[in-house]
């Protein structure tokens, strides 16, 4: 199993100028490949999903779909994986990334197990939003696993680049993903095996 490459999108919510978020996609997308993930990262700011008017699975003629979009839709199919990675808007989840995430169908989320990661600069790692991103994402069809990677003061925990500046980086990656990596492969072989309902 180890050989094979296991899909993944990452998906970066935040948006604000002088975002901190970077260094954590950056942080855990070299997590991820350490463990034989390929990763996609969705970056709103690089992708620019327009104000959700219209879900792609929505579109009677699909060729009016823009041609990024349909890329992206198929990483979203082809992803084994999911992990998101949450700032905290007024306590809740930022509005870029529930507005990404809902252009796809929630059968493109289904049986597919998502690792949540939150940050903040103050004491809490963002928890607040990690508590709304359980709901939302289970009603998308894609059930996050129960360890939560929390990264409280998250200035001082990576550099610019996503190197950790800290123990705690590593070892809560790895008990995220740990958890992540096990769900993983349970789902994909049960779907490999026996398809989906």
């Amino acid at each position: 199993m180890a050989a094979t490459k296991l899909r993944c999108v990452l998906f970066l919510g935040s948006t604000r100028e002088g975002r901190l978020g970077l260094r954590v996609a950056r942080f855990m997308t070299s997590q991820l490949e350490n463990r034989n993930y390929q990763v996609d990262v969705f970056d709103p700011l690089e992708l620019k999903f327009p104000l959700l008017e219209r879900a792609l699975h929505h579109y009677k003629d699909r060729s009016a779909i823009p041609a990024w979009m349909l890329e992206c839709e198929a990483k979203v199919k082809a992803a084994d994986a999911f992990v998101v990675v949450s700032a905290e808007y007024n306590h809740s989840i930022p509005p870029a990334l529930s507005n990404m995430m809902d252009h796809f169908g929630g059968s493109l989320f289904g049986y597919k197990p998502t690792g949540i990661v939150t940050y903040s600069p103050g004491i809490y790692g963002g928890m607040r939003a990690a508590m709304q991103l359980r709901s939302f994402l289970s009603e998308l069809g894609t059930l996050s696993v129960s360890n939560i990677f929390g990264i409280p003061e998250v200035h001082k925990a990576l550099d610019e680049e996503g190197s950790p500046l800290n123990d705690h980086m590593e070892k809560g990656a790895d008990r995220l993903l740990a958890q992540l990596d096990w769900m993983t492969w349970a789902m994909k072989n049960h779907r490999d095996k026996h398809g989906v309902p």
